[in-house]
């Protein structure tokens, strides 16, 4: 079941949307998108996090900027106006944005009051920042971009976290990939995976880099990792 939520914050507000899961009252995830926007892909991972028992809630955080903005990576024009709402994204409103939503998460009715965050790509960097910074009861970041230039706030991140990183990356390159990892590696509720010869955005739905085995294998370990920290045992 899907409805949006609208959320206000002290410069406006914003919606988001939301997959419900069959079984309520449920943990929330607030799941952060790539340069794209709240599109295909996006509604997909929140769909299926919602199949998994969550409230899956994905804000639109290009609302400053470009509000509703929806593209895919399948033509060069849409990559294009990626990196460029990318360049103009200011990181710090974003992170208050996802606190925000964490806020309106965790008060929705049908919510435990357990809020995890998952991101991918620009996504999977603001899933690193909001670790560190506002305290997620679990964060997953895929292939968080520039996530080395911001390693500094590594000592701050007491979240459960796991990064997922391709080892081919186009935009991660290795030796930024070994900052990240040596700044995480003694942290130690935070896990570093890598999967070998996979290049940037592999578990992107429909994606042109989509690599379905590395897909389901880094999804396994975010889920069985969620399972953890955000369901009651």
């Amino acid at each position: 079941m899907h409805s949006p939520l609208r959320i206000t914050t002290a410069d406006g507000s914003f919606n988001a949307y939301v997959a419900r899961p069959q079984k309520l009252p449920a943990p929330a995830i607030v799941v952060v998108h790539e340069v794209f926007g709240v599109n295909a892909d996006m509604r997909q991972s929140c769909d299926e996090l919602a199949a998994q028992g969550y409230l899956a809630i994905c804000p639109a955080l290009f609302w400053r900027i470009s509000p509703g903005i929806e593209l895919t990576d399948r033509t060069e024009a849409e990559r294009a106006q990626g990196l460029a709402l990318y360049n103009a994204f200011d990181l710090d409103a974003g992170v208050n944005d996802i606190a925000a939503t964490l806020q309106a998460a965790r008060a929705m009715p049908d919510a435990t009051g357990k809020v995890g965050v998952v991101g991918y790509c620009l996504g999977g960097l603001l899933a690193f920042l909001t670790a560190a910074r506002v305290g997620p009861d679990a964060a997953v970041a895929y292939y968080p971009g520039n996530a080395d230039k911001h390693v500094r706030e590594a000592d701050r991140i007491a979240s459960p976290l796991i990064v997922h990183l391709a080892e081919k990356d186009e935009y991660i390159p290795a030796d930024a990939q070994r900052e990240i990892s040596s700044a995480l590696k003694e942290r130690p509720q935070v896990q570093v995976y890598s999967y070998p010869d996979r290049g940037h955005a592999f578990a992107r739905h429909r994606g042109i880099a989509y690599d379905a085995q590395a897909a389901a294998l880094a999804n396994g370990r975010t889920a069985d990792f969620l399972a953890l920290h955000l369901q009651p045992h």
